[in-house]
């Protein structure tokens, strides 16, 4: 399995829509559309936000991270952010998830950043267990409840 950028794989920008489409769109009752979020794919970048980082095997995109200046304008001091870390149903629990967050660290780091931060309504847990530090909760006008995490950019 190969952690490579979006920007360098072209042909895998419907299926990454596709995936973040299903699982975070639809989902939330969002107005996108598929087409703006094919669009907003087809903009991603390997050294200014966004970057988007896909995980391939034999030709086959298994999952996909974002990297995004702000996930969160009511907390606009903390970047970057980790956002939209999906992998797909049959491949989870093999660690595709946590290779993509360890080269989403290895690029933020690159980038000059120490600290990469992360927002979650409802996968907590799953952060902590994976050594994610709680900064706190807060609400904006969408969500009732916003957990932030953070997690310093030196991968093990």
């Amino acid at each position: 399995m190969k952690i490579d950028f979006l920007a360098n794989h072209p042909d895998k920008k419907k299926v990454v829509a596709e995936m973040i489409y299903e699982e975070f769109v639809v989902k939330t009752d969002s107005v996108m559309q598929f087409e703006d979020v094919v669009k907003y794919f087809s903009n991603t970048h390997k050294t200014i936000f966004p970057i988007t980082l896909v995980a391939i095997e034999d030709d086959e995109c298994l999952g996909t991270v974002s990297i995004l200046e702000n996930d969160l304008k009511i907390r606009r001091m903390y970047k970057p952010w980790l956002a939209s870390l999906y992998t797909k149903p049959e491949y989870r629990s093999k660690g595709v998830g946590q290779l993509l967050v360890c080269k989403t660290l290895e690029v933020v780091k690159e980038l000059g950043f120490s600290e990469l931060y992360l927002r979650t309504e409802d996968t907590s847990e799953y952060y902590r267990k994976r050594g994610w530090t709680f900064i706190e909760t807060v609400s904006d006008d969408k969500y009732e409840e916003i957990h932030v995490f953070s997690i310093s950019v030196n991968c093990n």
